[in-house]
């Protein structure tokens, strides 16, 4: 997709956004009713359970709204055609992600699409065996995944890591820990990266698929974070025997694999700022048009204007950035392997210009409601502490800003 038509709506976009609109009036309202009845939270704000971790029924809620959107054929566009995704371009992802985060704000309706833990680009790697076991009840929507890369002393540098993989036989015995992975708590299966060569640079690392019941993987503490979403937690692998064909890619394609899911991540931020970046400037205009201070609208006043014009800014120019660099990252390839090499700068940029624009964009969201946005559970309070976690999870802002650099400099000394 060119970049002069990165701002066109293909006519499968305009039809996915028609059903999902449709799935949000129906399926998902009917859902959030009736979590609304036990007091258990919301999806935005979820209860905890004794552990910490999401309050069970708020989890089956979401879980219902995955499946019922995989039913639906809306919870894995981005996946290949022939996995069973619907072969969306990143060009059209980035419009059906604004679409859905402008359109569900904080609600149930986030979970109709697949995010952290469903169907990703590296996992299409899998086997056949695999693929029908796993890949497919992922796209279904019928379970989840968990990505775990990260180790308490091995985030960025991911060569550090310490889980490690051996073969035994035709099969593989995996030990180690993981901290910090999204959906430990729930995940029926888990994307494991482990060392399998040590010594061999980025060809030391592999990728394996371990289901939740295998013998010797345990579930570990909660991590609490400021997303307070009880999500986060440990992994423990004593001794788990993998079959072969539970490998993703071959033996050393572990970094090349990790950091396919990794750049899916950063790319999609675009979608998910710019949706709820319009969502908050929406919801702050209609703010200060019914605000009054000194017998007027604050929407009078100067000074809020600027705020207003400031998250306008903002939510445009990271929206533009992301447009223009997924149209040619789609013709680069976005998750080939090996990855063209002028495309992980155009991810980082991606990645650190919607970060941080949209922790402008909260800040300022919060400060047009004054002690109103600083209430616990307002969508302005949760989404300042989201905004705030965003520029470290899949790699920190630092990291992107290298990656931009190195990219340049490349291309100076070319």
């Amino acid at each position: 997709m060119s970049q002069n038509t990165d701002r066109v709506v293909s006519e499968r976009v305009a039809d996915y956004t028609a059903r999902f609109a449709s799935f949000l009036q129906g399926t998902v309202a009917t859902v959030e009713e009736e979590l609304a009845g036990q007091e258990v939270g919301t999806g935005g704000r979820p209860g905890l359970d004794e552990a910490g971790r999401m309050h069970p029924m708020v989890w089956e809620a979401r879980r219902e709204v995955r499946r019922q959107a995989g039913d639906a054929g809306l919870y894995a566009p981005h996946n290949s055609v022939h996995v069973g995704g619907g072969g969306f371009s990143r060009v059209e992802m980035h419009h059906v992600e604004e679409f859905v985060y402008r359109r569900a704000g904080l609600g149930l309706g986030l979970a109709a699409l697949a995010w952290t833990e469903g169907p990703n680009p590296a996992i299409e790697h899998c086997s056949p065996q695999a693929r029908e076991q796993y890949l497919s009840p992922l796209i279904n929507g019928e379970i989840t995944a968990a990505f775990a890369n990260t180790e308490r002393d091995a985030g960025t540098d991911v060569l550090g890591m310490s889980t490690s993989a051996k073969r035994d036989g035709s099969d593989w015995i995996i030990n180690g820990e993981k901290a910090w992975i999204t959906n430990a708590h729930f995940a029926d299966v888990v994307q494991v990266v482990a060392v399998t060569e040590p010594g061999t640079g980025s060809r030391s690392l592999s990728m394996f698929l371990v289901d939740a019941n295998m013998p010797g993987f345990r579930r570990g503490a909660d991590l609490p974070t400021m997303m307070t979403d009880g999500l986060t937690g440990e992994l423990e692998f004593s001794d788990v025997r993998v079959p072969a064909e539970n490998m993703v890619g071959e033996t050393g394609d572990g970094f090349a694999l990790a950091m396919s899911w990794i750049n899916w991540r950063r790319l999609c931020r675009g979608g998910m700022c710019a949706g709820w970046g319009r969502w908050l400037l929406d919801r702050a205009l209609g703010y200060a048009r019914e605000r009054r201070a000194g017998g007027r609208p604050i929407a009078d006043l100067q000074a809020v204007q600027r705020l207003l014009a400031d998250m306008d800014a903002d939510v445009y120019q990271a929206r533009a950035t992301s447009l223009v660099a997924q149209a040619e990252l789609d013709a680069l390839g976005p998750f080939d392997i090996p990855l063209h090499p002028e495309a992980p700068r155009l991810i980082s940029l991606v990645k650190v210009i919607n970060d941080e624009a949209f922790g402008r964009v909260t800040d300022n969201a919060v400060q047009i409601r004054g002690a109103r946005g600083l209430l616990l559970g307002s969508p302005e309070e949760k989404l300042f502490r989201v905004a705030r976690n965003l520029r470290i999870p899949a790699g920190t802002a630092e990291v992107q800003r290298n990656a931009i650099a190195r990219s340049l400099l490349r291309e100076r000394a070319a």
